[in-house]
């Protein structure tokens, strides 16, 4: 139903809208009667005269009850009738003021019939523009700002070093040349006008700076059950992120005994309590683990309390991920706005008048202007400074065009076999400041009937995008490139003078067009002029989204037929001037200033690039001098005359008939029109000049708006939701006046052409009258293909769409345009957005062009220059997120770009209601540039993606933007004991459990059996066999440093017992700390302490340079010890006492420092015996990956039983020699330096870790040199040979190095073999002879210092792989090699003799099956017997070396060793014919993180990270209060700090399905590293939080 009148406002107006409101009251009942669907109406309004309030009331009186039932669906009652109406007119009631003028309803008369349309109530006109689209944008995002300001909420900003602080000088800045660019793929950005009259001052606003960061929607996916809510929604899912310590030995840093000055110990402890210095740091006091002082910490909660603030709610269905682990997926808005249109029809364009004297093709026409009027004007080209260069006239381009035709085709290869032939393609390779040159080549190869194919020119090898250019000309055969002189030698060339080969181009020979490079034709040659016919005419190069370049093939007769319609529809006329700015070499640009304007012999003023980069008015003053017709411009040439149009005074436009806005198919286009229509009407500019035109290179000119003498004839306007544009459906935005697009019309449908809209996906199914989709266009001109590629052509230029029966609409194919849009009342086509743009984030449209223009109305023009900013979209776990790249102003301060970054978060998010996943700001002029300066976007992304784009600023929002995250694990409630074991049952399970060999049962003529202690065996040994060598200790060269017989040991050992009783008065059973560096002294001074009756404790000692952190480890360990005396060499004691040492301990509190190089003659009265073998032997102490300090009690028996097992497993006797390259201050590395050769008599070759430093070859050149047949190692000494030795493998060979005797090499580990260390140190030194199966691994913790050791016998260790997501739910889940989220394990060696393993739940101490992962429980000799603790903290010392299972067998009392893994009965068999028990150790208790309901261990975590980026070297991740915090270690320029945190994030999401809270990205070396080449996260952790790791750059996630 339709209503439409035009009325001057009169008391018979106010009566006829009374009537009209009377009559569809009337109509009203039969209406609903006939209403099953909602309806259409559409009301034309059409005011002549401005509205006075009176009559704005009258109408809204009249519209209220209008709405009341177009609107309403069912019934509505009174109350809903009030509601809706204030709810429809809620946006029109304020006061209007007298000078706004009421946005009026019209719709431009059409010019013919109008099958469809869409409600025109969308379509507005102004008769006075004094608000153009942008100010409503720029005070919608003022408005949007606002609101945010009320919920303030503190954005932490990001630390950043000094030196990344980087100023640029305003110099190297040119605004206009790099800000100019928005070319097709390029900036795609309209910002706001400068003009004074066009933009509104946002000062008053801008002043009110906010700091909040964006609230959009949150990374939680849902609520424990029975929720609170969206507010505190991700504060509940983060709370389950809480770590449980369930193993970790009882803590005893807080011992302060008498002495005050514990607070300089560093590195160990764990949350609750004082948090440890890093380096010399002051102590922070932390309550419940919040620290209370540190800028760091600070901002930690600054974003854990920004986070908790209510979020969009999370979505809800899920779909399986191959596992139970669900990512949520988008479920379609039940509320969302739908289509409720009719079906669109084909809109047909006006019938191509073939006029009598149109030449039958472009060659024709060249010919009859070159000869009728070889005078006329065809081309004018410009100097930088304005000047006409040069004139081309028609006779001249029509001589030179045969030159050049008859040049390609006979002068080029041999007559025999020319290299150029009819049919094949030819480069065109010309500067955009020499449109003649290209020109006469382009029209010389139409004449020669070859194919041109334009591109850019390569200045440099590594051009942005050049790549895919060559890929272009090689798919086409391309060999022959033609060039401009001047080109030819600006081109780069190689050392002898020729052209080099561009990467990824073919081979070409480079041919100069100019004339005096050329041989005359012959008389009798005339080029062969045909009709225009289905041969290709040209290719055009496209630019897709991915950065990929296509041919667009043009036929001669789509060229002739598009030339026509351009005719027709702009009215051109012979001997016009046209004026043009854009690139003549494809698109707009080519079709009238090279084609179309030769055709009607018409005189085109070419501007180069380079004149509009000095002068940006330049076009406008080429205007006037020629007075022109007609200019062809791109909206931001537009805006950049705006900015400089300030001074001129003596402008005239009135010549301009058509203003050819080629960029009409960008919205934001609207912008530059009306505000350049604002300020140059007073200058003759008639608005009915600007002509929009939209355009793509598969259908060249899809619509343009054509000129009229009639300036009563309005264009069209249409404001939509952008809500609505997001669903696809157009929709007049009532509800929130903030987010609208305001479009104008781009013309009507091409002469002679069909167009349809078709839906974006799936199937080309027409679109209904309300509903956004791709325009589709039936015409002979448009391209034919992608030159080639024949799948892509088939889905492109052969569609038919089909109507809702599923007929097509016609027996013609048509082209996608690739631009999305709708076509409104009277036939005018509207366009929205590019397909090219289109970003479908959770299932919602948004276009990057839109999101553009929002980020420049946050500050126009302050902080980001239009035409600088790159908006484009990454897959990020199963869905796109939005990415903003923009080039800051040299002269903005950190404070100002943080500012801005939040306040664009805050205005896309309200007015898009989507979440910007990483803004990121790159210093000026530093993104790669199209060949006309925009910005080069698929370049950018690629940029992005890999790392290379060097920010300075980067802000990520994962938590805002992931909404489709898992659901956070519900903890089940407990099963029963019985229920497990029926379930095992059932299941046919196994319980898990394992053991080594029996001791019992093992023949063996082990001598050493016979002594209870060790240091009797030492005794027997130095009697039985005295000159023996036990040890030999090797210098940095290999050469024998000194070496130890039996009898040697034995009498050092005596002399050092009689020093303890005489000199340190010591009495059994006294500790003494042992302060030696690796070496044979320290064996010594070991068993003097045990001749002594005393407990030796180990101690590693300060390293010279770096007192300050390391001394207060040994004054620790020496006091928490009770050690009654210290025991070192001369320089070390020295050491202790130094002026150094003061400033770091207080040297007074130091017990007796016996000095043992200076030992007495004589021996003690009498050797100690043990009177029981469960007595203390030495204390172990070790400060575990968590900076725990611990020490365990190892007595007499254990450790007899510890060396008689490793004898058995490694097959160890007297002829032995075993090399040990170890740190022997702890754990099985103690006990291999120093007690296992006493015990088994074996030599064992010492290589003091360090050495390696200074000689990296050090160890296999002992190997090799010693022909040892077994050897111990650490990570780190293997990790120094593969990366110092990798290259010298050849010399090493050539030096006789040689590892084929090497049977077993031993890791000696706590923690989860790392897999890929291991083989890539096994094929490095493959050559060398090394065996694959000699390297394994083994394992130890604190209650049992080796459980697995691989040694000679047995199965050769086994890999498997697990799914990494089951791992999280603590289930064990077998894959095949290579598939999704699969995770290589490596068996930690074979369980030592004696010991039983079982796998136990952690929480309820219950035995778990074969599939499950659990707690390893030990039962074994050789456990150790306690912690040594100060207070004797029983509790916890028998949970962990005395527990018992709670169902099952609860007799065996087991220790627990705080480690997760699970293990495996392979089909191998072991050495009695058993099936052989792997196990699997998957990382410890304490470090695993419990985030999301989910068990997650750092070592994933880190892999993935490392992975991301080639200068990431290490990497260590830990939570803090609910965030994951990453640290990366950089090798490389601090300029790419910033290019870490968006992979990081990225990695972390797609690959574990959580989001990095912190990034903080530091030099290498900064992650502190045990003896063991363990990870030591906590003291990061601590060292983070007290400020203390001089960070290159802080990233705080929102």
């Amino acid at each position: 139903m339709c209503l439409s009148f035009s009325t001057h406002f009169d008391r018979s107006a106010i009566s006829r809208v009374s009537c009209a409101g009377l009559f569809f009251k009337r109509q009203r009942k039969g209406l609903e009667a006939r209403r099953g669907s909602t309806s259409f109406f559409f009301i034309f309004l059409l005011f002549v005269a401005p509205p006075d309030n009176v009559c704005a009331e009258i109408l809204f009186a009249f519209c209220s009850d209008v709405c009341l039932f177009s609107l309403s669906a069912g019934d509505i009652t009174q109350k809903g009738y009030e509601k809706k109406r204030a709810k429809l007119l809620g946006a029109y009631l304020p006061q209007i003021d007298g000078n706004q003028v009421l946005k009026t309803f019209s719709i431009p008369s059409p010019k013919q019939t109008c099958l469809v349309c869409v409600p025109a109530s969308l379509f507005l006109h102004f008769h006075s523009l004094t608000r153009f689209p942008t100010d409503v944008h720029t005070e919608a995002v003022q408005a949007a700002l606002a609101k945010h300001k009320e919920r303030k909420v503190a954005v932490p900003m990001p630390s950043k070093r000094r030196s990344l602080v980087v100023q640029t000088s305003m110099d190297a800045y040119t605004p206009p040349d790099t800000s100019s660019g928005s070319e097709e793929e390029g900036g795609q950005g309209e910002g706001t006008p400068t003009s004074s009259q066009g933009s509104v001052s946002m000062d008053h606003w801008i002043s009110r700076a906010i700091h909040q960061g964006s609230t959009t929607s949150s990374s939680s996916s849902s609520t424990q059950s029975g929720g609170s809510g969206a507010a505190g929604r991700l504060a509940d899912v983060l709370a389950q992120t809480h770590v449980k310590n369930h193993s970790a030995p009882p803590d005893v840093t807080t011992y302060t005994s008498e002495h005050p000055a514990q607070v300089e110990r560093p590195q160990v402890s764990t949350v609750p309590r004082t948090t440890p210095k890093y380096g010399n740091a002051e102590l922070m006091e932390t309550g419940d683990g919040v620290p209370v002082s540190s800028r760091v910490s600070a901002k930690i909660q600054q974003l854990v309390n920004t986070l908790k603030q209510p979020r969009r709610p999370p979505l809800r269905e899920f779909f399986v991920d191959d596992f139970e682990e669900l990512l949520e997926v988008q479920q379609p808005d039940p509320n969302q706005p739908r289509p409720e249109g009719a079906q669109m029809l084909t809109m047909r364009g006006e019938q191509l008048g073939v006029v009598t004297n149109w030449p039958p093709s472009l060659e024709a026409a060249l010919q009859r202007w070159g000869t009728i009027s070889p005078k006329a004007p065809c081309l004018t080209t410009m100097d930088t400074n304005g000047k006409p260069l040069y004139v081309l006239t028609y006779g001249k381009l029509w001589s030179r065009s045969i030159k050049v035709a008859y040049n390609i085709l006979h002068k080029l290869g041999t007559k025999q076999e020319p290299m150029v032939r009819p049919g094949d393609r030819v480069a065109l390779v010309f500067p955009n400041n020499d449109p003649a040159a290209f020109m006469v080549a382009f029209y010389g190869c139409l004449l020669a009937e070859v194919v041109p194919v334009p591109i850019e020119v390569p200045l440099t090898r590594k051009d942005a995008g050049s790549q895919q250019i060559g890929f272009l000309l090689g798919s086409c055969g391309v060999t022959v490139a033609l060039t401009s002189d001047a080109c030819h030698k600006g081109l780069p060339k190689g050392p002898t003078g020729e052209i080099p080969q561009f990467k990824g181009w073919p081979k070409l020979l480079w041919f100069v067009t100019e004339s005096k490079h050329l041989s005359k034709p012959p008389r009798d040659w005339f080029p062969h002029i045909k009709d225009a016919n289905n041969d290709t005419a040209y290719i055009e190069y496209k630019t897709c989204k991915d950065g990929s370049v296509l041919g667009v093939t043009v036929m001669r007769i789509a060229l002739l037929t598009h030339c026509q319609a351009l005719t027709q529809s702009c009215g051109y006329t012979e001997a016009e001037t046209i004026v043009n700015v854009l690139d003549f070499k494809k698109d707009v640009g080519l079709w009238h200033g090279i084609l179309t304007s030769v055709m009607n012999m018409m005189h085109v003023i070419s501007i180069p690039y380079s004149l509009m980069k000095v002068n940006p008015l330049s076009w406008i003053q080429k205007v006037c001098q020629y007075k022109a017709k007609v200019a062809c411009v791109k909206s931001r040439d537009m805006h950049w005359a705006l900015v400089a149009h300030r001074d001129q005074r003596d402008i005239n436009l009135s010549s301009l008939r058509m203003l050819v806005v080629a960029d009409g198919s960008n919205p934001w286009s609207i912008s530059s029109c009306d505000a350049f229509l604002n300020v140059f009407q007073s200058k003759g500019l008639r608005p009915e000049v600007i002509c929009p035109c939209a355009s793509s290179p598969e259908a060249l000119t899809v619509a343009i708006r054509r000129p009229t003498d009639d300036s009563n004839q309005p264009p069209g306007r249409g404001v939509l939701s952008m809500q609505g544009l997001s669903h696809g459906v157009i929709r007049v935005d009532t509800e929130e006046r903030l987010s609208v697009l305001t479009v104008q019309d781009v013309g009507t449908v091409m002469p002679g052409a069909l167009m349809c809209v078709v839906k974006p996906e799936g199937v080309p199914q027409l679109c209904r009258t309300d509903e956004i989709g791709e325009l589709c266009v039936c015409s002979v001109a448009t391209g034919t293909s992608y030159y080639g590629l024949s799948g892509m052509t088939k889905n492109t230029f052969e569609v038919f769409p089909m109507n809702s029966s599923g007929a097509p609409v016609s027996e013609y194919p048509f082209t996608r345009t690739g631009l999305l849009g709708f076509v409104g009342p009277g036939g005018l086509v509207f366009i929205a957005g590019k397909m090219d743009g289109l970003m479908v984030v959770s299932g919602r449209r948004h276009n990057a062009d839109d999101i553009v223009a929002t980020a420049l109305a946050v500050e126009p023009m302050k902080f980001v220059y239009r035409g600088r900013i790159a908006v484009f979209s990454v897959t990020v776990l199963h869905d796109e997120r939005i990415v903003v790249v923009a080039e800051q102003r040299p002269d903005s301060t950190e404070e100002d770009s943080f500012q801005w970054m939040s306040r664009v978060l805050q205005a896309i998010d309200s007015i898009h209601n989507v979440g910007v996943f990483c803004l990121a700001l790159v210093p000026a002029n530093t993104l790669p540039k199209t060949p006309l300066g925009g910005i080069h976007l698929s370049e950018t992304k690629q940029l992005f993606l890999e790392g290379s784009l060097h920010p300075c600023n980067v802000l990520m929002c994962p938590h805002t933007c992931v909404t489709n995250l898992p659901k956070p694990r519900q903890k089940q409630p407990e099963i029963g004991p019985a229920s497990v074991m029926v379930g095992n049952l059932v299941s046919g399970k196994r319980i898990a459990q394992a053991s080594g060999r029996d001791l019992g049962q093992i023949e063996d003529n082990d001598q050493a059996r016979k002594f209870l202690f060790l240091s009797e065996v030492l005794q027997w040994r130095a009697q039985t066999t005295p000159d023996h060598v036990l040890f030999t200790l090797l210098s940095s060269r290999g050469a024998v440093l000194s070496s130890l017989t039996c009898l040697q040991l034995h009498k050092r050992a005596e002399k050092i017992a009689a020093m303890l009783m005489e000199r340190g008065h010591l009495q059994d059973g006294d500790h003494v700390a042992l302060v030696y560096p690796p070496g044979i002294d320290l064996i010594a001074a070991f068993y003097g302490c045990l001749y002594a009756g005393c407990v030796p404790i180990t101690v590693r000692p300060p390293h010279p340079q770096n007192i300050a952190t390391t001394l207060p480890t040994v004054k620790m360990i020496v006091e928490v010890s009770r050690s009654a005396c210290v025991m070192t060499t001369q320089v070390i004691s020295k050491l202790l006492k130094s002026k150094e040492a003061s400033a770091a301990v207080d040297v007074r509190t130091w017990p007796p420092v016996l000095d043992t190089d200076d030992l007495p003659k004589k021996k003690p009265p009498q050797l100690y015996k043990p009177s029981n073998p469960d007595t203390l032997a030495y204390l172990d102490f070790s400060v575990s990956t968590t900076g725990m300090l611990a020490g365990v009690k190892m007595s007499h028996s254990a450790t007899s039983a510890f060396c008689r097992s490793i004898k058995l497993q490694c097959e160890l006797y007297p002829s032995r020699e075993v090399a040990i390259c170890l740190d022997p201050y702890c754990g099985l590395g103690f006990v291999l330096w120093c007690l296992c050769s006493v015990y088994s008599g074996h030599q064992s070759i010492l290589i003091p870790p360090s050495e390696l430093e200074v000689n990296p070859a050090l160890w296999l050149l002992a190997v090799s040199q010693f022909r040892v047949r077994d050897t111990f190692c650490s990570y780190s000494v293997m990790e120094l040979c593969t990366k110092g030795l990798g290259l010298q493998t050849e010399s090493l060979k050539s030096r006789g190095l040689d590892l084929s005797r090497v049977r077993t090499c031993v890791v000696v580990a706590e923690e989860r073999p790392r897999i890929a260390l291991t083989q890539s140190f096994s094929k490095l030194f493959k050559d060398l002879g090394l065996h694959p199966r000699a390297v394994s691994t083994s394992f130890g913790c604190r209650v049992n210092l080796a459980i697995c050791l691989q040694g000679t016998s047995g199965p050769d260790p086994t890999t498997v792989y697990v799914d990494m997501r089951a791992l999280r739910h603590d289930r064990v889940r077998l894959v095949e090699r290579g598939s999704p989220h699969s995770l290589p394990l490596m068996e930690s060696g074979k369980i030592l003799p004696g010991v039983r393993i079982i796998i136990a739940n952690p929480e309820t101490k219950g035995p778990l099956g074969d599939s499950h992962l659990g707690e390893i429980w030990v039962h074994s000799g050789h456990n150790g017997s306690g912690y040594f603790t100060v207070y004797g903290d029983e509790a916890l010392q028998s949970d962990h070396f005395n527990s018992r299972l709670s169902f099952g067998d609860t007799q065996t009392v087991w220790a627990r060793t705080g480690y997760l893994g699970f293990l495996r009965r392979t089909e191998l068999t072991d050495a009695s014919g058993e099936r052989h028990d792997a196990l699997y150790v998957v990382g410890a208790l304490d470090e695993a993180m419990e985030l999301r309901g989910m068990r997650y261990h750092p070592i994933d975590i880190e892999t993935s990270v490392i992975r991301a980026h080639k200068s990431i070297m290490e990497c260590a991740v830990f939570p803090w209060t609910n965030l994951l915090v990453v640290v990366v270690e950089l090798e490389g320029s601090e300029q790419e700090a910033l290019d870490l945190v968006p992979l990081v994030t990225n990695a972390v999401l797609e690959e574990h399905y959580l989001i990095v809270g912190v990034v903080v990205v530091v030099d290498v070396g900064v992650i502190p590293i045990n003896s063991r080449g363990e990870k030591q996260r906590m003291h990061l952790r601590d060292g983070f939080l007290a400020d203390q790791l001089d960070p290159i750059y802080v990233a705080y996630n929102m």
